[in-house]
C-alpha cells in the first residue's frame, strides 16, 4: 500500500513503526540508516546525509532534506505541516521541529489540528534542544542557539537565542561567524 493510500492514523502508525526500526540500527550502520530514512520520508536521501539515532516523526512523508545534512541524536520531526531542510544544515541533539499544533479555542483543541511548514535554509546550524515551531523560516547561514524556542522567522546570517528567540547578532556575508559556540 502506498503512503498516499493511508489515512492520518495509518501514516502515524507507519511513521512510528519505521522510526522504531531505524532507532534499532547501530550508529555504524550509516547506509542502513540512510535507507531507513529514505523509506520513512518516501524519497531518496543523498549519500552525504548523516543521522545519529534515535529520531522520531509523526508522518515522515512530509520531510525533505538536502545534501550534506547532519542530524544528531534524539531529534523530533513533527512534519504534518511539512519540513524542508536545505543543504549543509547541522541539527544538534534533541532538536524539535514542530510543524503542527492544536487550535487555541478550548472547544476545538481535541478535534482540530493547525499546521504550517518549517523551512530551514542552506548552512543553518540549530543548537541542542532548540524548538522550531510551525510556520517558521530560518534564513541562509543563520544560527539558532541551544535551548531556543523559535516562534518567528529568522533572518539570514543571524544568531537567535532565547524563549521566544530573538536576534542577538547579524553576521557579515563575507565574514565567518565562528566567534564562540552559541549552541
Amino acid at each position: 500500500m502506498s503512503t498516499a493510500d493511508l489515512d492520518f492514523a495509518g501514516r502515524v502508525r507507519r511513521a512510528i513503526r519505521l522510526t522504531e526500526e531505524l532507532n534499532a540500527l547501530r550508529y555504524e550502520e550509516r547506509e542502513r540508516i540512510r535507507a531507513a530514512w529514505s523509506e520513512l520520508t518516501d524519497r531518496p536521501v543523498d549519500e552525504t546525509f548523516h543521522l545519529i539515532p534515535p529520531v522520531y516523526s509523526d508522518h515522515g512523508i512530509n520531510i525533505r532534506v538536502g545534501r550534506d545534512v547532519f542530524v544528531n541524536q534524539g531529534c523530533r520531526f513533527n512534519d504534518i505541516g511539512g519540513i524542508e531542510i536545505g543543504d549543509e544544515v547541522m541539527i544538534g541533539p534533541d532538536v524539535s521541529l514542530i510543524s503542527s499544533g492544536h487550535p487555541l479555542a478550548p472547544a476545538e483543541r481535541r478535534s482540530g489540528v493547525t499546521s504550517a511548514p518549517i523551512t530551514i535554509g542552506r548552512n543553518v546550524w540549530i543548537g541542542a534542544s532548540a524548538i522550531i515551531l510551525q510556520g517558521v523560516t530560518i534564513g541562509v547561514d543563520a544560527v539558532v542557539a541551544a535551548g531556543s524556542v523559535v516562534t518567528r522567522d529568522v533572518p539570514p546570517r543571524s544568531l537567535v537565542a532565547g524563549n521566544p528567540a530573538r536576534v542577538l547578532r547579524e553576521f557579515d556575508q563575507d565574514r565567518r561567524a565562528d566567534q564562540g559556540d552559541p549552541a
